[in-house]
């Protein structure tokens, strides 16, 4: 999104499902996203009744930026799928990129969106075709 500008939270319904999907370093903005949600003591958190689910896709295990922080909130409820291209291979043999691991998830992904579910993407705009 534009620089300088707040990713906020939809507030009308707490019960909203969020969907968060990532490359690289497209994983920051997130993480002041599920800071609220799980680790802050905040109206948001407090009120919060969905399911958060962080799809996020780099090169390798050593690039998972933030990892150590997101495992901890997926203790207290984060969905974590991680596609690791040089590392996990799709369902046809080839490198694992961040739509293949969407892709996997397509039925539960769909019926989230089709149920109120906001998705929201970040990171090389490359991914959003294959999305």
């Amino acid at each position: 999104g534009p620089a300088g500008k707040v990713m906020l939270m939809p507030e009308e319904d707490p019960a909203t499902d969020y969907i968060m999907v990532a490359t690289g370093t497209g994983i920051a903005p997130y993480r002041g996203f599920i800071r609220r949600l799980f680790v802050e003591n905040t109206p948001a958190a407090a009120a919060y009744k969905g399911q958060a689910w962080l799809f996020l896709g780099v090169a390798n295990s050593d690039a998972l930026l933030y990892d150590d922080e997101f495992q901890e909130a997926a203790k207290k409820g984060l969905r974590i799928d991680y596609a690791l291209s040089r590392e996990q291979e799709n369902k046809k043999g080839g490198k694992m990129y961040i739509q293949d691991k969407v892709e996997e998830y397509a039925d539960e992904v769909f019926e989230k969106l089709e149920n109120g579910a906001h998705i929201y993407f970040c990171g090389l705009k490359g991914m959003m075709p294959g999305i």
